[in-house]
């Protein structure tokens, strides 16, 4: 029995072979758990494998040649094997995310460091008419750091106010009524167009008529700093159209954000013009 038993164990070298993964690599997994020797000899200290664990060790090297964390191997390696995919699926999400992310900051950097050079060629800028409206607001100084954080937050207070006002009449919008970054902290408004007049309780203004210009960015594209290109596109097209910005630069959010993948369309930077 027991040399049958070794008939079907391979020592770390033959192992390695068949799993396509070297020593060095099965002495790693098995430092942080991943893929144990079913066997280790008390003597020598000798490795050896069971031949069904090929299979596992075969399912590790594939999902180490996606550059997968060796955490997230083992999430999936150790779950079910109904949810593998799933997770699997997950995981190249966040990675196709962080590759549009940049893939928009490199864009970005190559028109920082070109002087400005091919700014207007990244984006399609368009003009549009906006009617006046009547918008629930908040506002606050902050700086970049905290920014984003607060515009969810405020955005989702004003948002459930508007159903007492007869709801949303149009997508919310944050202005910039002066410059955020690391040292400048605004202020930065956010509204939320509403249908009815509010009861009070809640601040709100008549957001004026007018004619602005924007670009339509992806969500990959809605990050800092190479957001930044977009309203420098968008200001610097209105310059040379021969048009003046007459107030604070917005972001127009009309897509659900949280549920958007990195290519969705979900917001739009406009400036008002003259």
């Amino acid at each position: 029995m027991a040399r049958r038993q070794d008939a079907r164990l391979f020592g770390i070298g033959e192992f390695a072979r068949r799993s396509r993964l070297s020593v060095k690599a099965l002495r790693l997994y098995e430092r942080q758990g991943l893929l144990r020797p079913a066997v280790v000899e008390a003597g020598n200290g000798y490795r050896r494998y069971r031949e069904d664990q090929l299979v596992t060790a075969r399912l590790v090297a594939q999902l180490r040649r996606l550059d997968m964390p060796l955490a997230v191997v083992s999430r999936i390696v150790s779950a079910p094997e109904g949810e593998r995919a799933d997770l699997l699926a997950e995981y190249w999400a966040e990675v196709e995310h962080r590759m549009a992310v940049q893939r928009g900051l490199a864009a970005h950097l190559r028109v920082v460091l070109s002087g400005g050079k091919g700014l207007l060629e990244m984006y399609e800028v368009k003009q549009r008419e906006v009617p006046e409206q009547v918008v629930l607001t908040e506002q606050r100084h902050l700086l970049q750091p905290a920014l984003t954080d607060w515009i969810g937050s405020s955005m989702g207070r004003l948002i459930k106010a508007a159903e007492s006002c007869g709801g949303m009449s149009g997508a919310p919008f944050v202005v910039y009524h002066g410059e955020v970054n690391e040292d400048s902290d605004g202020p930065v408004e956010v509204c939320v167009p509403i249908g009815a007049q509010p009861d009070g309780g809640v601040a709100a203004r008549v957001e004026p008529a007018h004619r602005e210009a924007y670009v339509r960015l992806t969500k990959a594209q809605v990050v800092y700093p190479q957001i930044l290109s977009a309203y420098d596109a968008v200001a610097v097209w209105i310059k040379e159209n021969g048009h003046t910005v007459h107030d604070g630069p917005r972001e127009v959010y009309f897509a659900d954000f949280d549920a958007a993948g990195p290519g969705d369309e979900v917001c739009d930077i406009a400036f008002p013009m003259r």
